[in-house]
């Protein structure tokens, strides 16, 4: 059967593909600790109370038709007080976008501002660029980012990309990495965007940043820092991915936001809505009530972010250990998000069954198979097979799983020849 070109060239997910073979053990009776998708066991950390019990109310109300194509007004208004209160940030309801969840947003922006050929500049690793990227027909600029700097972008290795470029995509704290920009470092950029957009005539496009803050109330101990908050002068010019999703472990609810120049915002609403990715009414109306009063807000994350730090803390600490006894691994302190970032250095080792270790992709399917333990190496993430570096996710794995864990992957890694 003849199909699409852009259907044909779509490239499978490797996070699905790993998943499958954690499936395919788990249906054996193995039992693997998952670290590899960005989302929570609810029985682990469950939504919000207060949320929880306002989606329910909310159904017993009816509040189950169309919401309006933006989103309900109530939920603006109040995501607008609350991007204020939290950021310091001005943005006005009409200037407010609400959708199912990130991923419309992200490509409905994709979608209103990239055409056939425009110029796309994201680091790698990242999250989904590249398929954005394919799917609009973009010209993809991968910036290769660096251990040494925790994979974030820097003002050096993305000034030599910006000429012509209709689109930067940057994303903190970041996915994969759980790292973020520090304030001096984000300035530099948006230095750069200031500048590249003075060189543009009346009639050329200017260039935006796509900033993706889903996880910016998940931060231990650094401050989050944003584009128009450092440089009033790029509002015209950043569109911003926000929601519910990571922060409040509410990733099955599906509201995510939007907030940007409000033309370019009504271009994004008449795309998300000819998708039909809107969030659910009832959904909405609990979610605007939530948030309207900032107490259970932050008692919630008080707790939750103590817990996911734990968790992260736990994980780093015991890559830190076996780095210390001798083991080719490393690990860089968390940050922020439910991401921890690890090394296992070990490409080109022999299994004891003598099937030699070739990339990250089979250093990984080997910690799966000898120490249950399943990862997402940064070659999902636009990284090369050669680049050792992973994901780890603690979001669905309790503290005393990811505890249990590393004594299984030093004597798995121990094994190794």
């Amino acid at each position: 059967m003849k199909t699409s070109q852009l259907s044909q060239s779509l490239k499978g997910s490797e996070i699905i593909k790993i998943g499958n073979e954690i499936n395919e053990l788990r249906r054996k009776g193995e039992q693997i600790a998952n670290l590899t998708i960005g989302d929570f066991d609810p029985s682990i950390y469950p939504i919000p109370s207060e949320l929880r019990e306002g989606i329910v109310d909310a159904y017993n109300h009816n509040q189950t038709n169309y919401p309006p194509a933006d989103g309900i007004a109530d939920l603006r208004e109040q995501v607008s007080a609350f991007l204020k209160s939290k950021f310091g940030l001005y943005y006005q309801p009409n200037q407010i976008l609400i959708a199912s969840g990130s991923r419309p947003l992200i490509y409905s922006t994709f979608l209103a501002l990239v055409d056939k050929g425009d110029r796309v500049v994201y680091p790698v690793p990242s999250w989904n660029n590249n398929h954005y990227c394919l799917l609009t027909g973009a010209e993809e600029v991968q910036v290769v980012t660096r251990a040494e700097n925790n994979f974030m972008p820097t003002a050096a290795e993305i000034a030599p990309h910006l000429k012509g470029a209709t689109l930067l995509a940057l994303c903190s704290p970041l996915n994969p990495t759980g790292t973020m920009f520090e304030k001096k470092d984000l300035e530099e950029i948006c230095d750069l965007i200031i500048e590249e957009n003075k060189t543009r005539g009346a009639n050329d496009k200017p260039l935006y940043i796509m900033y993706d803050q889903i996880y910016s109330q998940l931060t231990f101990g650094k401050e989050h820092v944003d584009p128009v908050s450092l440089r009033p002068e790029l509002k015209d010019y950043t569109v911003y991915i926000d929601g519910i999703s990571k922060c409040f472990a509410a990733t099955g609810v599906r509201v995510g936001w939007g907030f940007g120049p409000e033309k370019l915002i009504g271009q994004m609403r008449s795309i998300v809505g000819h998708m039909g990715a809107w969030a659910p009414k009832a959904e909405q109306v609990a979610t605007s009530e939530f948030i309207k009063t900032l107490q259970p807000v932050e008692n919630y994350l008080k707790s939750f972010k103590n817990r996911i730090k734990s968790s992260l803390d736990t994980l780093f600490n015991g890559f830190q250990q076996l780095k210390a006894e001798g083991f080719a691994v490393d690990a860089i302190e968390p940050m922020g998000a439910i991401y921890l970032t690890v090394k296992v250095d070990y490409a080109g080792k022999t299994t004891p069954s003598g099937q030699k270790l070739e990339s990250s992709a089979d250093i990984n399917f080997y910690l799966i198979s000898e120490a249950k333990v399943a990862l997402v190496p940064f070659s999902a993430f636009g990284a090369g097979g050669d680049v050792n570096w992973f994901r780890a996710s603690v979001g669905a794995s309790s503290q005393q799983e990811i505890e249990a864990m590393i004594p299984r992957i030093k004597t798995a890694l121990a094994a190794l020849n």
